[in-house]
């Protein structure tokens, strides 16, 4: 056997193998990176949410002020219309 062939035989197989941890390895880091990124994202979406929820309540306690006033308007009205009746 020629000293080509048994090098290669050697240092194929050992080659192949750090190719596959690498690979590995590589696909581990990427995923990482995915993972921080969408994680990110949900965060910044938790505050987004969070601050769309605070002005929804807002809006919706004007809302109901301005409905308890009409409502005292429209009390006031049957009260005079009661009377001219």
């Amino acid at each position: 056997m020629s000293t080509t062939v048994y090098l290669l035989t050697i240092c194929l197989p050992l080659a192949t193998v750090l190719l596959v941890f690498g690979m590995k390895y590589f696909a581990m880091v990427q995923q990482a990176k995915a993972r921080t990124a969408r994680d990110e994202a949900d965060r910044r979406l938790a505050d987004e949410l969070a601050r769309t929820q605070t002005e929804t309540v807002a809006q919706l306690a004007a809302m109901n002020a301005a409905l308890a006033r009409l409502e005292g308007r429209m009390g006031a009205v049957e009260k005079v219309l009661k009377e001219v009746e």
